[in-house]
């Protein structure tokens, strides 16, 4: 019987010592995402965030939504004492994949403009449609405040 020794793992510094990015050794570094997060702290979590503004008028446009769901979840972090550096997951639904992956650049940019250069874990999923029809991507954020 052979058994199979799972991976020893790579913690890569964070400026926050109650959040560890976790990078099992010998694996790929993720471009844009983290493989895990570890925390310790409060959690702060939203809901299905679109890209509508106050009036919720939607931005026209996938790559529009985008920046406004990414400020929509900044302003609610921050109503939750949070920043975007505390973010360990993001789960993004979208209703055309390649939509995302022609967008990949411009993507990079705004949410780097808006979070920073800090990648928690992310998901990427396509959905048949979202709730508000004429949305094209909704995302799911949770962080963790240090205590």
């Amino acid at each position: 019987m052979s058994t199979t020794k799972a991976p020893t793992l790579a913690v890569v510094k964070q400026d926050d010592a109650s959040l560890r990015v976790l990078q099992p050794s010998g694996w790929p570094m993720p471009k844009g995402y983290a493989n895990g997060i570890s925390a310790e702290g409060r959690i702060v979590v939203t809901g299905g965030v679109i890209g509508w503004d106050a009036t919720e008028t939607l931005a026209d446009g996938f790559v529009a939504q985008v920046r406004q769901a990414l400020q929509n979840i900044a302003a609610i972090l921050a109503a939750g004492d949070a920043r975007p550096e505390h973010l360990v997951r993001l789960t993004w639904y979208v209703v055309d994949m390649d939509e995302y992956l022609g967008n990949l650049k411009e993507l990079g940019r705004i949410y780097r403009e808006i979070f920073g250069s800090h990648y928690p874990a992310m998901a990427l999923v396509q959905v048949v449609r979202l709730v508000e029809k004429a949305a094209r991507v909704e995302i799911e954020a949770t962080a963790v405040v240090p205590r």
